[in-house]
């Protein structure tokens, strides 16, 4: 796990300034395979715990914590890195060539450094309990006022030098916060169904037209509402296993009757490729109507259980 910032650091030109070893390397931190074995092993003794008990009832809200657990400390190492950085920024700017001044440019450099180091090993443990949340439970762990973002993704081995600190920092928070990919929205509301069979197949449906999107857009972002049920649980599951990268657009409840609305702008904005509408309210039909109006092709599964009106329409007629 070596330092995004040591070999963008070992460039900078600053008065005699020059940057030594990363103070952590790989060996520093438990290895893929050990976080694996590892979280694996806590996660089937503690669940197996539960089954067949009381608690049962409750053990998705325990493993969401598990993975927030997880997921909070990388959130305190990113903060460290931020605060690193800015006093990284100061120093920069404020450079006189002095031993004193080099040497606390150096020791936040490599408060930087062990920072984003410990940020991308936490991240990489919640991205391996969520796959455990995924598998247990059939849906996409996602945090509950923030970000889920995945620097270790983004990011090579190797990359940094001096001024271009600031610069490098900046861009790696640009990546991870916006993926690269072809935008394609996903749309759906909270579906009431008669029968398991229907709930399944309205899955299915929802699952496969996905894939078939995918076909077409091969590098596609999927955009959707963030709704923790309904129709945005199933996009947000198929993207996980698929390992498709996501971006979310939650209300703004401020806005009041607006904010499904704004929503909807803000999606849009995205300039998708598709916008893939499955049933849902009349904020979802501005949707469908203002995306054709753009000319955004539109791929509308409005019908029952998830299937084309059109189809509908015509096994009916």
């Amino acid at each position: 796990m070596n330092s995004h910032f040591h070999d963008q650091l070992a460039g900078l030109d600053l008065s005699g300034f020059s940057i030594g070893p990363a103070p952590v390397g790989p060996a520093d931190f438990p290895t893929s395979e050990e976080a694996c074995q590892t979280l694996g092993a806590v996660w089937s003794e503690l669940f197996a715990m539960f089954a067949g008990t009381a608690l049962e009832a409750d053990a998705e809200d325990l493993a969401w914590a598990f993975v927030n657990f997880f997921h909070r400390a990388a959130q305190r190492k990113s903060t460290a890195l931020d605060r690193a950085s800015d006093e990284v920024r100061a120093l920069v700017a404020t450079a006189d060539g002095s031993e004193v001044q080099t040497s606390n440019l150096e020791d936040q450099i490599e408060r930087a450094q062990c920072a984003e180091s410990a940020m991308l090993a936490f991240e990489e443990m919640r991205e391996i309990a969520a796959s455990l949340y995924l598998d247990e439970f059939g849906s996409s762990w996602k945090p509950v006022s923030s970000s889920r973002f995945n620097h270790g993704a983004m990011l090579t081995s190797a990359l940094v030098e001096g001024r271009e600190f600031l610069r490098a920092r900046a861009a790696s928070k640009r990546r991870a916060a916006m993926p690269e990919g072809t935008p394609v929205i996903f749309a759906g509301g909270r579906t009431r169904f008669t029968t398991d069979a229907e709930a399944k197949t309205f899955a299915e449906n929802v699952w496969a037209t996905l894939d078939k999107v995918r076909e077409r857009v091969p590098d596609m972002l999927l955009v959707h509402g963030g709704d923790t049920k309904g129709a945005d649980r199933l996009a947000a599951s198929w993207a996980e296993r698929r390992e498709i990268a996501q971006v979310t657009f939650g209300l703004d409840m401020r806005l009041g009757a607006r904010a499904g609305f704004k929503r909807n702008e803000r999606m849009l904005s995205l300039d998708p490729r598709y916008v893939v509408a499955f049933p849902g309210n009349g904020v979802l039909e501005r949707l469908v109507i203002d995306a054709k109006a753009r000319r955004i092709t539109v791929v509308d599964r409005r019908g029952p259980v998830g299937t084309s009106p059109k189809k509908a329409a015509h096994e009916t007629s």
